[in-house]
This record gives structure tokens, C-alpha cells and sequence, in this order.
């Protein structure tokens, strides 16, 4: 924990995440999306986590107590590994329903749409023009959270030992 890595850290933490949120949005039109974005998040926090432990980025940055198991006096419980399971959960299930979402559409307006059938809108925005709002970006925002939540929840826990 040098000081050198923690001041590298605080100028590539927002680069990271703006790249990420750049990688997310392009993805249901040209490659990337869910996947890339939820790794390189993943990789950004996981700096974090070098430049300031898995104890400072929970205390510091999220203004949580550590919290010690009472059974296992060595081990230390993080709340924030909590919140990545939650995050990996959260995650499927709204993969999982963004790919049946076109099922039941297509029940309901009585054509045959099959699972992860993508769909689009187009809309023009007010000062900025035209955009399309594509269905693939729940489900690439699923994957997002899967990704981000699973590699998190690993490194937090092999951090923690």
C-alpha cells in the first residue's frame, strides 16, 4: 500500500468506471457490453481493494463497521460480500426475465417470439437526437450485475483470508 498506488488508484478509479459504462452502453450494437463492462468494474474495484484493503474500502468509502464472526474470532465477515451475493442474484434473475420477457410478449400480441428475442425503439431526445432503445440492455445490465457481483464476491472473500 504505497502511496504511489494510491494516488494511481484515485486518478484510474472514475477513468475505469467511465470506460466500463462506455463498454456497457455500445454492447447491444457492436461488441461488448454486460461482460466487459462487469469485468473491467470488477478490475477497478478489485484496485481499490490493493490500494486500500478490503477493511478501508468498506469502513473509508462506505462508511460501514467490520463486523468479527463470535464462532470464528480469525475470521472476519464482510458486509459488502453480503451485498455481492445479492448483487449476483439480483442479476440472473433479471437475465433470466429479460429473456422471457419476449416470450410472454409474443403470447400476448399473438406472434411467435422465442427466448432472448431483441426488439428496439427509436427516439429523438431533445438536444441530443436520435436514439435507439434496444431490449438487449436489460439483459446485457444483468449480466453486468452477475459478473461484477461473482468475480467481487471471489476476490472480496480471498482478500478476506
Amino acid at each position: 500500500m504505497t502511496l504511489i498506488l494510491r494516488t494511481v488508484t484515485r486518478v484510474v478509479l472514475p477513468l475505469g468506471f467511465v470506460v466500463s459504462f462506455a463498454f456497457f452502453l455500445q454492447g447491444h450494437n457492436l461488441p461488448g457490453g454486460g461482460f466487459i463492462a462487469g469485468v473491467l468494474t470488477a478490475s477497478v474495484v478489485a484496485l481499490a481493494y490493493l490500494a486500500y484493503g478490503l477493511d478501508g474500502v468498506e469502513h473509508d468509502v462506505l462508511n460501514r463497521e467490520v463486523q468479527t464472526a463470535v464462532e470464528h474470532v480469525e475470521h472476519v465477515q464482510h458486509g459488502i460480500v453480503r451485498d455481492y451475493q445479492t448483487l449476483y442474484a439480483a442479476g440472473l434473475a433479471l437475465a433470466v426475465v429479460a429473456g422471457l420477457v419476449a416470450i410472454l410478449y409474443g403470447v400476448l400480441t399473438g406472434t411467435h417470439l422465442t427466448f432472448m428475442t431483441q426488439t428496439y425503439r427509436s427516439i429523438t431526445v431533445p438536444l441530443y437526437g436520435h436514439v435507439e432503445l434496444a431490449s438487449a440492455v436489460v439483459f446485457d445490465l444483468g449480466v453486468y450485475a452477475v459478473v461484477v457481483g461473482a468475480l467481487l464476491t471471489v476476490i472480496s472473500v480471498v482478500g478476506a483470508e
